[in-house]
């Protein structure tokens, strides 16, 4: 394969999803150098000066904008209610986007930026880095496998306890703006159901608020608020039932996986620790890094035969191997912005069931 010069990235926002979720892997990749980082809080300026000295830090997406010849990637990292308008104004200008998930809070926005992607000639991706869990990697290997058989349920949850609620915009935001846990955790549930299983023929949500932060009385499941509490039910066109649960009132854990099919069950307890390594300052690629405990194993059998299954490696930095491939030697894109508009659909249609 060719050599490439790496691609000369800016990254608009430095919150938690810039400054964990994405600067890490561009940092530590010879494929991209970081040469701007967008943010308007001075105090995660300095920060990001700190941290990335090479890179030049602005204020405003229209600074950035105006010299768009000194890039070729652009990665929104903001609150979803911008990632159409910051996106569509990269790729007006012929550079490469990554958006953050969620996506788009309003599906037609997605359909205009993957129409405007298309027209511009340039490559455009989400960033569902949650396809590169160890859990989910390790559940795939299985299906594929056929150690499972036929799957026909599917049990996922992100399921936590904070129980004072979501934070900052999350918590304010309505569904139009991309509010709530369904556009927090549920965009990746769904989008791991959509990848596992397929099409979704039926769809069927619950959402529930349960402090006044969210927009709505507590208990209530109307208004247009922020949802806390949420659970969905896909029947996919496979055949496959996927059921869905993200909440932050659970004390005590849950499964995150219970997958029953006609040979066997598998079910694993736990989250995926790259997003813990990574808030310590773990460096992506480095030794260990991705590598699950055995406690988090995952057990694969049926009654009086069940076996631990060794986790495969957690692989986040997997994306943006995949994206530098598909901008420079014309690969699939790590995820098809069209697959990750699917899961905003799916989300989209559990507002409107559960609206007032």
């Amino acid at each position: 394969m060719a050599e490439h010069r790496p691609l000369r990235t800016a990254l608009i926002g430095f919150g938690l999803s810039g400054r964990v979720f994405h600067a890490p892997f561009l940092e530590a990749s010879s494929g991209y150098s970081m040469d701007a980082i967008v943010t308007s809080s001075p105090e995660r300026a300095a920060q990001a000066a700190a941290v990335h000295p090479r890179a030049r830090i602005v204020a405003t997406a229209e600074e950035l904008f105006a010299a768009p010849e000194l890039l070729d990637l652009v990665v929104v990292a903001t609150p979803p209610a911008s990632h159409s308008p910051l996106a569509a104004a990269a790729l007006d200008r012929g550079l490469h986007v990554v958006v953050d998930k969620p996506f788009v809070p309003v599906s037609t926005q997605g359909e205009d930026l993957i129409a405007k992607a298309r027209q511009a000639g340039v490559v455009l991706s989400v960033y569902q880095n949650r396809r590169w869990d160890a859990d989910f990697l390790t559940l795939k290997k299985l299906i594929d496998g056929g150690e499972l058989g036929r799957v026909h349920t599917f049990e996922s949850r992100f399921e936590r306890w904070k129980p004072e609620g979501l934070r900052a915009w999350k918590a304010t935001a309505d569904t139009a703006a991309g509010g709530g846990i369904l556009f927090d955790l549920g965009v990746h549930l769904i989008d791991q159901a959509l990848t596992l299983f397929g099409p979704a023929a039926t769809v069927y949500g619950e959402t529930a608020h349960h402090t006044s932060a969210a927009g709505g009385e507590p208990g209530s499941t109307a208004g247009s608020g922020a949802d806390e509490d949420a659970f969905v039910s896909l029947l996919h066109e496979s055949g496959v039932r996927s059921r869905l649960s993200m909440n932050l009132i659970s004390a005590l854990p849950a499964p995150r996986f219970h997958v029953l099919g006609s040979a066997a069950a598998f079910t694993s307890w736990g989250t995926d620790g790259q997003e813990a390594a990574l808030n310590a300052g773990a460096v992506p690629g480095t030794d260990g890094y991705g590598v699950e405990p055995e406690e988090r194993w995952g057990t694969l059998g049926t009654p009086g035969d069940t076996r631990k299954v060794p986790s495969e490696r957690g692989a986040y930095p997997e994306f943006y191997r995949q994206l530098a491939e598909a901008i420079n030697d014309g690969a699939p894109v790590p995820v098809e912005p069209a697959e990750a508009l699917d899961a905003i659909r799916v989300i989209e249609e559990i507002h409107r069931q559960n609206r007032a």
